[in-house]
C-alpha cells in the first residue's frame, strides 16, 4: 500500500526518469522500441531499445536520468524560488522538483549495463565510471533509508542557497 501511495506521489519523477532514458537512446542513435512512462507495479516504468553497440552509448543512455532529474530538479527550484509569486506555483514546482529529485538515480539494471563492459577497459570514460557506478549502487542500497527522497531533498537546498 505505500508503495502506491509513493508511486502515486512521485510519478511525475518515473516519467522524466524514463523520459531521459529515451532521450539519450535518441542522442546516441539507438533505437527505441517501446517506452512505458508509468505504470502502478514494478517496474513503474522502463524503455525498451536495440543494444548499444559501444560503451559511450551504454554508459549514457544508463546515467540519462542523473544527469536530467537533477538538473530538473534545480529548474524546478529556480522556478519556484526566484520566478513565481503565486503559492500554488510555488508549492507545484517543489513538489515536481521534490519527485523527480527522487528517481533521479539509475537502477542496478543499468549500473550492471555499464559494469559488465567496464571490464573491456581502455578508454577513460571506463575509468570514470567505475567509482560512478559504485556510488550509484550504494545509493540504490540506501533507498531503503529514504536516500533517494534525501538526495531530492539537498538538490533543493543548494538551489535555495544558489537563488536566494
Amino acid at each position: 500500500m505505500i508503495n502506491r501511495v509513493i508511486s502515486l506521489i512521485t510519478f511525475p519523477g518515473v516519467m522524466v526518469h524514463e523520459w531521459a532514458h529515451k532521450k539519450f537512446c535518441n542522442w546516441n542513435n539507438v533505437r527505441v522500441h517501446k517506452v512505458k512512462y508509468f505504470t502502478f507495479g514494478n517496474p513503474a516504468g522502463y524503455v525498451e531499445h536495440e543494444s548499444p553497440v559501444n560503451f559511450k552509448q551504454t554508459f549514457w543512455i544508463s546515467i540519462g536520468p542523473l544527469i536530467i532529474n537533477s538538473l530538473a530538479v534545480v529548474a524546478l527550484s529556480f522556478f519556484a524560488f526566484r520566478i513565481t509569486t503565486d503559492p500554488r506555483w510555488y508549492w507545484i514546482f517543489l513538489w515536481l522538483a521534490f519527485s523527480i529529485g527522487m528517481h533521479s538515480f539509475p537502477s542496478n539494471h543499468d549500473m550492471k549495463n555499464i559494469s559488465s563492459e567496464i571490464l573491456h577497459g581502455g578508454h577513460l570514460l571506463y575509468y570514470l565510471a567505475f567509482p560512478l557506478v559504485w556510488l550509484i549502487w550504494i545509493a540504490n542500497f540506501l533507498r531503503f533509508f529514504w536516500f533517494d527522497a534525501i538526495y531530492s531533498l539537498i538538490l533543493i537546498a543548494l538551489s535555495f542557497n544558489l537563488f536566494k
